[in-house]
């Protein structure tokens, strides 16, 4: 399994913006598809946002489009969540995580069980 760190998390009031970010420290996940998700105090973990492992493609949850942005730099071994016009209800920890599979094809991993390393999540806080 691939080690995954995050960071970038805060605190920020709603409206405002927070860029969270994972890196795998001493590993590689350019030939795995990456995922965002977030799990708030009661909560199921839910998906945020998911890539490919080429770029190519990307999935984001309704309650974050266009408002949200992942993206990655598989030269860095880096993958982002630009988050925009954040509300209280995106209060959450966040985590990364890789796909279980490698060079994926046929879709976006957008299930849970579809991945299988994770970071140790990063706390987004959201005031109103």
């Amino acid at each position: 399994q691939v080690q995954l760190v995050e960071s970038g998390g805060g605190l920020v009031q709603a409206g405002g913006s927070l860029r969270l970010s994972c890196a795998a420290p001493g590993r590689t996940f350019s030939f795995y598809s990456m995922g965002w998700f977030r799990q708030a105090p009661g909560k199921e973990r839910e998906i945020v946002a998911a890539m490919s492992w080429s770029g190519g493609s990307s999935y984001y949850a309704d309650s974050v489009k266009g408002r949200f942005t992942i993206s990655r730099d598989n030269a860095k071994n880096t993958v982002d969540l630009q988050m925009n016009i954040l509300k209280p209800e995106d209060t959450a920890v966040y985590y990364c995580a890789t796909d279980v599979r490698a060079r994926r094809l046929g879709g976006l991993p957008i299930q849970l069980t579809d991945f299988g390393s994770w970071g140790q999540g990063t706390q987004v806080t959201v005031s109103s």
